[in-house]
């Protein structure tokens, strides 16, 4: 049942009662596998950035949360004066999030004052009762703290163009607290909670987990998955006629594709680009890392050529190597690309090379905004890493050892490589006209236009990210690490939806066989990769939705193309929408955002169209009244790891357009997940704490009970639709009986309530034996109802066809508030 039909259930108090609570038997027939994966957290601590093979592994037993500072009366103050940024005030300061039970935080963004955390203050992370993290908020973004806390697990207000990132993943066993000193503003913080501490280990911050930062460090430039056995490359090349289509790859027996890159050669770099970087008058110096099986290595300078005659010596680990030289003065305001090779002798056997640059001469002097380097293997050039230099890449800059002496200049330009425009809009009409259809066990599951599948869906658009890269140089490639199972076969296929010929496309297709994959995807254990496309104009009053969807499957995140169509005033008020998430038909969301840009992990409309990449999000694309935008135009990418969202049954995942989804604009959005159109979850049973007979067939007791109607609203999308139900409060204990299926791998409870009072907490039993307990920080005055879950461990669930529940509210704790309680039964 979708969430919809739930709430419009609930509106008008038409709840079934459960007439028993033994479940009827099941049919002679044997059962369908179960999956074993249901009630499992999915990866834990670092194996969350180390076992990226196994991210097809379904899980919907796992619940992901956020808490966020968004406005809880529906408008726009979602922290420009922190009204909503403190759960509750403490003598160390704003209580940003709270949790008891098993769980992790993944994922902590902040942003105020454009970017500069100083104002906060310290920052102080409890698990379990210890003090893993305190210090001040702008030190551990800056990577000041040291390892872990280092950047790409940590970035700054200049790494993310105006927001701050914690990325570093922190399980713990009993409880979770994060406090800043001083009211943040803005804020998400997105966690997962667990029905056990199984297999859980308290996060400890003296690990460097060195090998998962040089992993991330890596990232848009090198597989980020562990190596496949077996894996085979097959490559083929195909012209497409406008409106053709054709297969470049067939599979196979049980596997994987586990890289797909992608070559379109008519296809041109999008000519406005937006970067930061440096000039000097004495010299600088980096290190860059190289495939030690090279037969020379390149590097690739994009330089202001406006500065003529700029000249630098070059050396390689000490040694002579060449020498930059811009020549002539090139026209003002235009990009220049210059390469320079150096000789296998000095690169040969290497796994990394320092560079110098010293000054020799210049009408001004040297400068430099980004390196790409290329190791020749075999007679083919690959891009083996990238240096962006500039004020904006201060985490990039230190991660390659970057020091510049007597420097003359630093800041951001807005320039154009002189690439004719006829080139450019038939180039933009392949990327978004053509498109990758991918088929796995017979259903197509990938059909995204090319260009946003791999990051950017407005141009052609150098993209970097953990799991895809577009490298817009002459001959690069559009490269993809998402795993993608299949248990008989795949197929691969372009379709030229434009209307210009592709002449000489080339796909490669990197492949491994895993008989194992056969069982696990047909008992829905593992899911098949989707890249689920939506495009179109925004309707006035309704979220862009990025992915609704049924069965159960894990969401890994999004490309977004948005055209804003604001003629004059704010054109960029577009990116005032909120995200809002809904998993398995709760009418609370169980994301809701504060801003599209904040969704990116960026801020201050990505600090006023300054583009960037991190690993897991970036804004790679800003036009603006040209290069086929009419008014302001955003291409961006968020990627999840540790907070990518299980689902169980369903999933909606939309975004508004505006602050109230009221400013026009064109979208398009390709989500990437996986999934089965097989559920995970059933509901097993109702409890209406609000209706007699459902109280009476369930057993229902709670002592002291104050009962009354209310009439409110839920949060986010349905904040106008007032809706009408009986909830009782009580502060003395609540004893119900429930029907489970017999063969669950555990169950959740889903409770409707009054959040008016915050931090109701109660200790949850089953059968007599403690599980745990079930604690809201939550509040909201203003969209009373809330619905939230609690997931009872399989330990105590597991073999039964109905529990005996009970709850018993935190002495001196606010009474326990409830409507109602769903019953859901997992496998």
């Amino acid at each position: 049942m979708s969430r919809s039909t739930r709430l419009s259930l609930v509106a008008s108090a038409a709840v079934a009662v459960a007439a028993a609570v033994v479940l009827p038997p099941t049919a002679a027939a044997a059962p369908p596998p179960k999956n074993v994966f249901a009630g499992a957290h999915g990866p834990v601590g670092w194996d969350v950035y180390r076992q990226l093979d196994g991210m097809s592994a379904l899980r919907p037993g796992a619940q992901v949360r956020q808490f966020s500072s968004f406005d809880r009366a529906g408008g726009n103050d979602d922290g420009f004066n922190g009204t909503y940024s403190c759960l509750r005030t403490t003598s160390a300061g704003c209580v940003i999030a709270e949790a008891a039970g098993a769980g992790e935080l993944e994922s902590m963004w902040f942003t105020r004052d454009y970017g500069d955390m100083t104002a906060n203050g310290r920052i102080t992370v409890e698990l379990d009762g210890t003090t893993v993290l305190s210090a001040r908020l702008v030190d551990v973004v800056n990577g000041k703290v040291g390892a872990p806390f280092v950047w790409p697990l940590v970035g700054n207000g200049d790494d993310t163009a105006g927001g701050s990132v914690i990325k570093v993943p922190m399980p713990y066993r009993q409880s979770m607290r994060v406090t800043v000193e001083h009211n943040p503003l803005f804020y998400h913080v997105d966690y997962r909670s667990f029905a056990s501490a199984e297999g859980v280990s308290t996060f400890n911050p003296g690990d460097p987990a060195q090998d998962v930062i040089a992993r991330l460090r890596g990232f848009g430039v090198y597989d980020p998955k562990p190596a496949a056995p077996g894996a085979t490359t097959s490559s083929a090349t195909h012209n497409l006629a406008a409106g053709a289509s054709a297969q470049f790859a067939s599979l196979t027996g049980a596997g994987r594709i586990t890289q797909l890159r992608v070559k379109v050669p008519q296809v041109v770099a999008a000519p406005r680009v937006i970067d930061d970087g440096r000039a000097y008058t004495g010299g600088s110096s980096f290190t860059v890392k190289v495939d030690p099986a090279n037969q020379g290595v390149r590097l690739i300078r994009r330089l202001d050529g406006f500065i003529g005659n700029q000249r630098a010596k070059v050396t390689v680990d000490g040694v002579a190597a060449g020498e930059w030289s811009s020549g002539p003065p090139t026209p003002a305001n235009t990009w220049t690309d210059q390469t320079l090779d150096l000789p296998s002798s000095l690169t040969s056997g290497k796994a990394q090379l320092k560079v110098q640059n010293t000054f020799v001469g210049s009408d001004l002097d040297v400068n430099e905004f980004r390196y790409d380097v290329e190791s020749n293997v075999g007679g083919v050039w690959t891009r083996t890493d990238v240096l962006d230099v500039g004020p904006g890449h201060p985490g990039e800059e230190q991660a390659h050892g970057y020091a510049i002496t007597g420097q003359n200049w630093s800041g951001f330009r807005t320039f154009r490589y002189p690439t004719p425009a006829a080139d450019v809009t038939a180039s933009d009409a392949v990327l978004t006209g053509a498109h990758l259809k991918i088929t796995f066990d017979g259903e197509t599951t990938v059909d995204a236009p090319l260009g946003e599948f791999f990051g950017a869906g407005l141009g052609e658009y150098d993209t970097r990210t953990l799991f895809s890269s577009i490298d817009s140089h002459a001959d690069g490639w559009y490269t993809a690490w998402w795993p993608m199972p299949y248990a008989a076969g795949a197929k691969v296929e372009l379709v030229n939806g434009s209307n210009q010929a592709i002449s000489g496309a080339v796909v490669e297709v990197t492949s491994a066989p895993d008989p194992a994959l056969h069982g696990l995807i047909r008992a829905a254990q593992v899911g098949h990769f989707h890249a689920t496309h939506h495009a179109g104009d925004t309707v006035n009053g309704a979220d862009w939705s990025i992915l609704d969807t049924q069965g159960q499957g894990v969401f890994y995140g999004e490309t977004q193309t948005m055209q804003g169509q604001i003629a004059a005033g704010n054109r960029r008020e577009y990116l005032e929408g909120d995200e809002r998430v809904y998993v398995d038909g709760v009418a609370s969301p169980a994301w809701h955002g504060t801003g599209t840009e904040d969704f990116f992990e960026s801020g201050w409309y990505f600090r006023d169209g300054t583009t960037y990449a991190m690993p897991l999000a970036g804004n790679p694309a800003y036009e603006t009244d040209g290069d086929g935008c009419q008014y302001d135009c955003t291409g961006a990418v968020r990627l999840m790891a540790g907070d990518a969202v299980p689902f169980a049954s369903e999933l909606t995942f939309g975004i508004e357009h505006g602050p109230g989804d009221d400013k026009p604009a064109h979208y398009s959005t390709t989500a990437y997940w996986y999934g089965s159109a097989q559920p995970g979850m059933t509901e097993t049973d109702v409890v209406d704490v609000a209706d007699q007979a459902s109280r009476a067939a369930h057993q229902y007791t709670a002592t002291g009970e104050t009962t009354a109607t209310l009439t409110s609203t839920f949060e986010g999308v349905h904040n106008t639709q007032q809706v009408s139900h009986g909830v009782a409060a009580t502060t003395a204990p609540v004893t119900f009986t429930v029907a489970v299926a017999g063969d669950n791998t555990g169950v959740r409870l889903v409770r409707m309530s009054d959040q008016g009072v915050g931090y109701q907490q109660a200790a949850v039993f089953v059968d007599g034996q403690q599980v745990g307990t079930w604690l809201q920080p939550l509040a909201n005055t203003h969209s009373r109802w809330l619905e939230d879950r609690f997931d009872l461990p399989p330990s105590a669930t597991a073999g039964k066809t109905s529990v005996t529940i009970k709850l018993v509210p935190v002495d001196g704790g606010p009474a326990w508030s409830a409507a109602r309680y769903r019953v859901e039964s997992l496998g």
